[in-house]
């Protein structure tokens, strides 16, 4: 369990031991922890009137939503990333819930790691100046553009795995290249269960219904809502992508069976005459007048065998010539 606790002022950032000493400290409060269980949490509960309920998704990793609350509003979003799986060598989506309370000078942030925010933490050190002059509001805009920004980098490794796989998809048959194409859609199914909600509960961010966060902040949330919106346009068109190279793959495959199957009747085609004449020939009948009389001719044999290769030659003339060969 970790838990960092600034503030933000005029003079700079400072850091403190106990959040009730950040929050009774002057400035824009921020506090972060990791929702474990040695009573870190409790005590952020005490200290800013923190929801148990909002906790408590945060530590199942409910859907992405907005929930607004006496003294402040709860934002739950998820942090994306794209990396190896657990038991296949696969990359599939890894998400992470972050809950965002948000209270009038104060900001408190739970994650399960501390890897959730550190990209995020670095950004916002960099510009504290921005955090003072427009206010905490503006600082869980940076927090959730800053998850978003993940999000572009999710989909540009995606789009990176599509291209890998229609440049193969043409010239391999492979069954595993299926599987992968399988794989990238359903890792862009279950990225679109992060993103759509994480759409509306940013969306209710910029509308005015929250008192916590002001006039000119909803401006910077219509800018996320609007990145929201692009990566879920982009999730659909990769979608379409997917589906277009797996029919594309699925017609390549029935196109090298149709033609195998096409040698293959052609060379039934061309045996079965043969086979004819020397099931006719093989039955051998004698002592009977309607016997066949090239049984007992001398050139009966040479004749019935020059008689076939004739045959096969024709058929297969006929065959190159109707294109079948």
């Amino acid at each position: 369990m970790s838990l960092t606790a600034r503030t933000y002022t005029d003079a700079g950032v400072e850091e403190y031991a106990e959040p009730a000493a950040a929050r009774d400290a002057p400035g824009e409060t921020w506090v972060h922890a990791t929702a474990g269980e040695d009573g870190t949490v409790e005590r952020l509960r005490e200290t800013f009137g923190l929801h148990a309920l909002a906790v408590e998704d945060v530590r199942d990793g409910s859907r992405p939503k907005t929930t607004a609350y006496d003294e402040h509003v709860f934002v739950l979003v998820k942090t994306a990333r794209l990396a190896g799986g657990d038991v296949a060598f696969h990359k599939e989506i890894r998400t992470e819930p972050v809950g965002i309370f948000l209270g009038d000078d104060w900001m408190v942030t739970l994650s399960v790691t501390d890897d959730a925010l550190s990209a995020a933490t670095d950004r916002l050190l960099a510009h504290p100046d921005r955090i003072t002059a427009r206010g905490v509001d503006f600082l869980a805009y940076r927090l959730l553009d800053s998850v978003v920004d993940g999000y572009f980098d999710v989909l540009d490794d995606v789009e990176d795995d599509i291209e890998a796989i229609e440049s193969r998809v043409l010239d391999e048959t492979d069954p595993e290249l299926l599987a992968e194409l399988n794989d990238v859609r359903r890792d862009l199914l279950a990225f679109r269960k992060v993103v759509w909600p994480a759409r509306e509960a940013v969306g209710t961010l910029s509308r005015g219904d929250v008192p916590q966060v002001t006039e000119e902040t909803e401006t910077y949330f219509r800018d996320v809502y609007d990145h929201l919106v692009a990566v879920v346009d982009l999730i659909e068109t990769y979608r379409d992508l997917t589906t277009g190279s797996r029919d594309i793959y699925l017609n390549t495959v029935s196109m090298s069976t149709n033609e195998v199957m096409k040698t293959l009747t052609v060379v039934a085609a061309i045996f079965i005459p043969l086979t004819f004449v020397a099931g006719v020939y093989g039955m051998n009948f004698a002592g009977s007048p309607y016997a066949m009389p090239e049984l007992s001719w001398r050139y009966g044999y040479p004749a019935v065998m020059v008689g076939m290769a004739a045959v096969a030659v024709l058929l297969l003339v006929g065959f190159r010539r109707q294109g079948w060969l």
